[in-house]
């Protein structure tokens, strides 16, 4: 089955934010940051199931090369990002939305 993703609001402006972060540091890592995000959203959708439950009862995604995750949720035809987010900061953060 072909999942579609959708986003919180506030997931773009968390991703901007850590973007330009990478981005002032060098545009090179702001490029491998993007393509690791995007590409940690692809293999969730496509296989949601192969990703833990965060202790809220999100699914989390971790990158692999940069302090990031996102939180999910899965249903039949879609996932949904609820939260784009660095490591350190407190696991419940986004924990509310929808």
């Amino acid at each position: 089955m072909k999942r579609t993703v959708t986003y919180h609001p506030k997931v773009p402006s968390e991703a901007r934010a850590l973007l330009s972060y990478y981005d002032d540091i060098s545009p090179r890592l702001a490029d491998e940051f993007w393509t690791e995000l995007l590409e940690a959203v692809e293999y969730a959708r496509v296989c949601p199931e192969r990703h833990h439950f965060d202790r809220i009862g999100l699914r989390r995604s971790i990158l692999k090369q940069f302090p990031v995750n996102f939180l999910f949720r899965v249903f039949p035809r879609k996932i949904r990002i609820t939260v784009v987010r660095h490591d350190r900061r407190n696991p419940l953060y986004g924990a509310n939305r929808e």
